[in-house]
């Protein structure tokens, strides 16, 4: 897999040390990590806010090509801060179902590196992520009938896709723990590897992606897929048709033919804000 740096550029980090989410980029790859580690990540509003905020920016920065979202310490994500949530017993509180999607709705392709255990919302993030690297032991488990609560942030939809309807059921119904090696049969996760090489593995692929792949390529190949998964065979043929007569007219596609001829790298331009 290719270097993910740039060369003549340093990793650059932003926000401090003590900030839910941790930003680092690396020439095209940008690394954000969940940082409670001592909480195991837990995830909060605080959280919740300062990564779906840095997600945000990331997609409307042409500087940055692939996002890798990872967690500090032993874990990925244990769910949702326990101590948080029993505050709120009995409230009736407002939620934004389709705010855990934000990875599967933006441009730019986001990588999981599930370094260790996952939980309930955590998991959730993960399933949205577009490629999941896990470590062959974390501990994987949907929680939420455990917990007394339902197959939350549109987890519903998403599991089921990528596992097959029982299994999803098993997996929401039962709240059982898989690792890292199951979930990787099963089509949960589509990398397991020793957890000291998760991270390492997923920069290197995110670093493929920003290196070698058109930006504009791999948004639209990320909008087809979201919208396929809810229209015909029909209307994919049929979107692909129009997407292929613009990709080949366009100046990427005339980039990664001189590029694959001439026997260099590609040199892509970045998506801009408003592309």
């Amino acid at each position: 897999m290719a270097d993910n740096s740039t060369p003549g550029t340093t990793p650059q980090e932003t926000g401090s040390e003590d900030a839910p989410v941790l930003s680092e980029r690396d020439g095209g790859v940008l690394r954000l990590t969940l940082n409670r580690r001592d909480r195991l990540n837990a995830w909060t509003p605080q959280m919740a806010e300062h990564l779906f905020a840095l997600l945000r920016e990331a997609d409307a920065d042409p500087q940055v090509r692939a996002i890798v979202i990872t967690g500090a310490g032993r874990a990925f994500c244990a769910g949702a801060d326990m101590e948080a949530l029993s505050g709120i017993s009995g409230t009736r509180l407002e939620i934004d179902g389709r705010s855990m999607a934000l990875p599967a709705t933006l441009r730019k392709p986001v990588v999981a590196a599930v370094n260790g255990p996952a939980a309930g919302v955590g998991l959730a993030l993960a399933l949205f992520c577009d490629v999941r690297f896990a470590a062959d032991d974390a501990k994987l488990t949907t929680s939420f009938s455990r917990r007394g609560l339902v197959a939350e942030y549109g987890i519903a939809w998403q599991l089921p896709r990528l596992v097959g309807q029982g299994r999803a059921m098993d997996l929401l119904l039962s709240s059982r723990v898989v690792l890292g090696e199951e979930a990787l049969r099963m089509g949960m996760v589509d990398f397991s590897l020793p957890r000291e090489d998760v991270l390492a593995e997923a920069l290197s692929y995110a670093g493929t992606l920003a290196a070698e792949c058109s930006p504009r390529s791999m948004a639209a190949i990320k909008g087809q897929v979201l919208r396929a998964q809810s229209s015909g065979l029909d209307a994919a043929a049929d979107e692909a048709a129009g997407l292929m007569a613009d990709a080949f007219a366009s100046e990427d596609f005339a980039e990664g033919i001189g590029s694959y001829v001439e026997k260099r790298s590609p040199d892509f331009p970045g998506l801009g804000a408003q592309e």
